[in-house]
């Protein structure tokens, strides 16, 4: 439809105007000439298919240089001719029979009857011609080479092979066995056999060219009818499609295209009116030079703000280019699309957007307050326990021998001498004293290891609660972090968790440089990740429970955090779904975890991965982020 409406709008520029002979040029006229021989036609024959029309025409034209070549004969001949009154009566013949078949063609509506009049009338002329002359030199007469040209191509090759025969047989058998030739009758053969091949080459091209019209009779009904179904499709789109030439001229519209234009500019455009044109000033210079960078074989797609109905609209208007010949633009395509409604959806999804990684953070802040409070239960357990340990200490001291005694002593004040040579109470204290020092010692050593163990704990109480005031900042601030330290950090807050499971943890780092990213979001997503390989060692049920943490540098030149734990493993079937939300292995899992900790990976620029071999064979999540920050990832 497209390549259709731009040839025909190229034919119509190049449409000649009416100017007489004289001026035209060699393709003017031969129109010219065509439109001369079509009037000599009836209205049926110029209403026939085009094969039939260019017989038609052929014949018209044979019959004019014929009647010609008879009023030469007439004016210029038959005076000197030996015999005038036969001659001129011959070419008087032949006149009239030209003119009647002249005549005939204006009326009928086949070329078959004066076409076969016409080759039976030539053919005649050329036999009887040349038993009139009876000489060699008129038998083989070139002339006889219209004969199978004539018929092949105005009655077809049977007939044509009819006709060929008979002047080939005049030319080779009757005229020399009338008229034997001096030299032989050998040119006559020759003549004749030259006649056949004129026939079959004639034949040829005939065939030749039924078969190549055949083939571009298919080509064109296929090219209709995918111009038909293009035109049903572009006609069933809702969305407007327009069709342009180089100057921006319409060549096809759609209902679409012409119901958007009539709301817009309160009028259809028509084809072959300039669309542009319809435009105010100053957008029309924007849409000339988006037409000229198209022209130039460029795509220019562009969204546009409009009002229909008194609504606001968003437009996706797109021009392409049409390529014809050696792929230079000949043309343009203009699509639109009304994305109101994918613009509307979008900031719909941005604000839920918004508000998941509010919530994200909140989620975040709460499990880094239930692994802070968690620690802290841990630690105040062992404080509980030390406190009771020192309180039965305490009361289990022999203080009170030790008051006896002094009270003993304060008795014999003014005769301890003989207090302790004389009586068995006295003679017994030393030894008595003795012990109790021993007991009094050991009793303070277990107290002093009780107390510090229970400063141990209070210390990392102050720990925990110092890593969170640390990191309790506002979320969303970019700075410079030294990664290994996050690490520690956040391992400290799983420190006596680690303990009481009897998980080893190793420590893999490579020396780099400070990143830049947010602290609160990092130290996030560290948290979420030990406190999973935590979850994932107590449900492996392995004696020897590992988590190991790298740190490093990837060949891109970017960081890398590893978290691998030889756990209960992943599922490859759970591996596509692992950081959607709401996914989750855990009995008394939420399934925002990773969900979370992925999405704030991207929101710094990075990723978060994880690689499994396969259940019970562990995991390993890693985190990828650039050192200096990056935008957030699509």
């Amino acid at each position: 439809m497209l390549i259709t409406s731009i040839m025909e709008a190229r034919l119509r520029e190049a449409r000649l105007p009416q100017l007489s002979v004289p001026s035209l040029s060699c393709r003017g006229l031969w129109a010219w000439v065509l439109a001369r021989l079509d009037t000599c036609l009836s209205e049926p024959l110029r209403q026939s298919s085009p094969v039939e029309l260019s017989r038609g025409r052929l014949l018209i034209g044979i019959l004019g240089m014929l009647l010609l070549f008879d009023l030469l004969v007439l004016f210029f001949y038959v005076r000197v001719s030996p015999d005038p009154l036969r001659t001129g009566t011959v070419q008087l013949t032949c006149l009239v029979l030209f003119t009647a078949t002249l005549w005939r063609l204006r009326r009928a509506t086949s070329i078959r009857k004066p076409a076969w009049f016409l080759c039976l009338l030539v053919t005649a002329a050329i036999s009887t011609e040349s038993w009139r002359a009876g000489t060699q030199a008129v038998a083989v007469n070139v002339m006889a080479m219209l004969v199978p040209m004539l018929t092949v191509y105005l009655l077809g090759v049977r007939w044509g092979l009819f006709f060929t025969v008979l002047i080939a047989a005049n030319m080779g058998l009757v005229h020399p066995l009338l008229y034997p030739p001096p030299e032989g009758p050998a040119l006559n053969l020759y003549s004749a056999l030259f006649v056949l091949c004129g026939w079959l080459v004639s034949w040829m091209f005939l065939a030749t060219r039924d078969e190549a019209h055949a083939a571009l009779e298919q080509a064109l009904r296929t090219l209709r009818e995918s111009e038909g179904k293009l035109v049903s499709l572009v006609e069933s789109a809702d969305d407007p499609v327009c069709s342009l030439d180089a100057r921006g001229r319409v060549l096809t519209i759609n209902r679409a295209g012409t119901e958007l234009c009539r709301q817009l500019f309160g009028a259809a455009p028509r084809q072959g009116s300039s669309l542009f044109d319809m435009l105010a000033p100053e957008q029309r210079a924007i849409w000339t030079e988006r037409a000229g960078r198209t022209l130039g074989g460029e795509r220019v797609r562009v969204q546009v703000d409009i009002v229909l109905e008194g609504r606001p609209r968003v437009m996706d208007l797109s021009l392409n280019p049409i390529f014809g010949a050696g792929r230079h633009p000949v043309g343009m395509t203009l699509f639109g699309r009304d994305i109101t409604a994918l613009k509307e959806a979008e900031a719909r999804l941005g604000e839920l957007h918004r508000n998941l990684l509010d919530v994200s953070r909140q989620a975040g802040m709460a499990e880094m307050a239930t692994g802070i409070l968690h620690n802290v239960g841990n630690t105040l357990n062992s404080v509980n326990v030390s406190t009771g340990l020192i309180t039965e200490r305490l009361q289990s001291l022999r203080v009170s021998g030790v008051v006896k005694t002094s009270a003993l002593l304060r008795e014999h004040t003014h005769d301890l001498a003989s207090f302790f040579t004389r009586d068995p109470r006295g003679q017994q204290l030393p030894a008595y004293l003795e012990t109790l020092a021993r007991q009094l010692a050991a009793e303070q050593e277990a107290l002093l290891a009780e107390t510090r163990t229970l400063n141990q704990s209070v210390e990392h109480i102050k720990a925990v609660v110092s890593v969170q005031q640390s990191h309790a900042r506002v979320s969303g601030v970019m700075e410079q972090v030294s990664v290994p330290q996050l690490l520690d950090d956040a391992l400290r807050l799983h420190t006596v968790s680690f303990e009481r499971m009897g998980i080893q943890v190793r420590t893999d780092y490579t020396p780099v440089p400070p990143v830049l990213v947010d602290r609160h979001k990092l130290l996030q997503i560290l948290i979420n990740l030990l406190s999973n390989a935590r979850h994932a060692l107590l449900d492996s049920g392995h004696p020897d429970k590992r988590i190991a943490l790298r740190v490093g540098q990837c060949p891109e030149g970017r960081l890398y955090i590893e978290v691998a734990d030889n756990g209960v493993g992943i599922r490859p079937e759970h591996m596509p779904r692992l950081f959607t939300q709401g996914f989750t292995t855990k009995k008394h899992g939420h399934g925002f975890g990773l969900h979370i900790s992925a999405l704030a990976a991207e929101e710094m620029g990075g990723s978060l991965t994880c690689t499994s071999a396969g259940p019970g064979q562990g995991a390993a999540f890693i985190i990828e982020l650039p050192f200096q920050g990056g935008e957030p990832r699509g």
